[in-house]
């Protein structure tokens, strides 16, 4: 039986900047609705962007750095149960992640960080498993780790059709 469209899975998609300068990897420290957590700079892909285009704006509203994505480090899915939590209701939500690697740019100066941004720290791998309890998520982590030891995929892998940006008549019905 199939399901119907408001049945179907849907994970959120997300990309993620793993950089890394000797030996030491750039993390957001952020305010989440579990307190305040690292991260890898992180967000969703919004519409008429590629995944390399999305981790190049995240990358620079969460740092205020400019980040050019050179290769991709990997593709991962998770779910994670979030409890309830202020009135919030507890939810199921599954992630996929584009991770990539690349090179980062000079400080822009006078540019703020991203809402919920507190801060960006530079930690080596070590550092970072010894706190897993403020990761936002195991891919931290995982990223991170997949990164130092050598993992990188050509950017192209990722194919993103034109037709992203191009504009979409809608019918009655739908497109």
């Amino acid at each position: 039986m199939s399901a119907t469209p408001e049945q179907r899975f849907a994970p959120s998609v997300t990309v993620a900047a793993i950089i890394e300068r000797l030996g030491r990897y750039l993390l957001v420290e952020e305010h989440t609705p579990e307190g305040l957590r690292l991260n890898n700079p992180a967000g969703h892909l919004e519409r008429g962007e590629s995944p390399a285009q999305a981790v190049a704006r995240e990358a620079l509203e969460e740092t205020a750095h400019p980040f050019v994505p050179t290769a991709l480090v990997g593709i991962y899915l998770a779910r994670f149960d979030r409890p309830a939590q202020g009135g919030r209701a507890a939810q199921d939500v599954t992630y996929l992640r584009f991770a990539y690697c690349g090179t980062l740019g000079d400080l822009e100066p006078g540019r703020t960080l991203d809402e919920g941004i507190v801060r960006t720290l530079w930690m080596t791998p070590d550092e970072l498993a010894a706190c897993p309890q403020r990761h936002r998520s195991p891919l931290v982590l995982r990223c991170v780790r997949d990164h130092a030891a050598g993992q990188r995929w050509p950017l192209d892998l990722v194919q993103a059709d034109a037709s992203l940006w191009a504009p979409i008549a809608l019918r009655p019905d739908g497109p």
